[in-house]
């Protein structure tokens, strides 16, 4: 269950006015905060990256394929740092240097990743999910088929995400 918790209007703008994305400033405050695990938060990530799959296969059902290229991007991030922070990838170190993650920290987290499970759909996932935010949110030059198609790659992340923080 993802509990909805009312933030003021002029916080969410002011965050995403300097980049920041005010849902992930929320997990990271609260963890830190509750000085929660790292695989606890990790679990906690999960759960979004489930709740955004969902909404992105519902965006796709209403043609709507600017909100569920965002969806399914912040589907495929929430696994990236749900891995990073629970198999604590050394890219971590420049995370919290710099208090945040940014995207090119992702894309070298899942580079990362990919090597220590040996498995490289996870650097094609994120790959694949950076492709759909930059020309299906940003641009808006995807429609609907090109965000459904990566979809299988996306769902494949949330569950093995899943499958390997058990």
């Amino acid at each position: 269950m993802v509990a909805t918790v009312p933030v003021p209007k002029r916080l969410v703008k002011e965050a995403r006015r300097r980049g920041l994305d005010a849902e992930d400033i929320v997990v990271e405050a609260l963890a830190k905060a509750l000085n929660m695990d790292p695989r606890e938060v990790a679990k906690a990530r999960i759960e979004l990256a489930e709740r955004m799959l969902r909404e992105a296969e519902g965006y796709i059902g209403k043609g709507d394929a600017v909100h569920a290229s965002e969806k399914l991007y912040k589907a495929v991030e929430e696994c990236i740092k749900a891995l990073a922070e629970a198999l604590r990838v050394g890219v971590l170190e420049e995370v919290e240097r710099r208090g945040r993650w940014e995207t090119w920290l992702l894309g070298r987290a899942a580079r990362e990743l990919a090597e220590k499970l040996s498995e490289d759909r996870v650097r094609l996932a994120w790959k694949d999910a950076y492709d759909v935010h930059v020309w299906g949110f940003h641009e808006s030059r995807y429609g609907v088929e090109d965000v459904k198609a990566s979809l299988p790659l996306a769902k494949w992340v949330v569950g093995y995400t899943k499958k390997v923080l058990g």
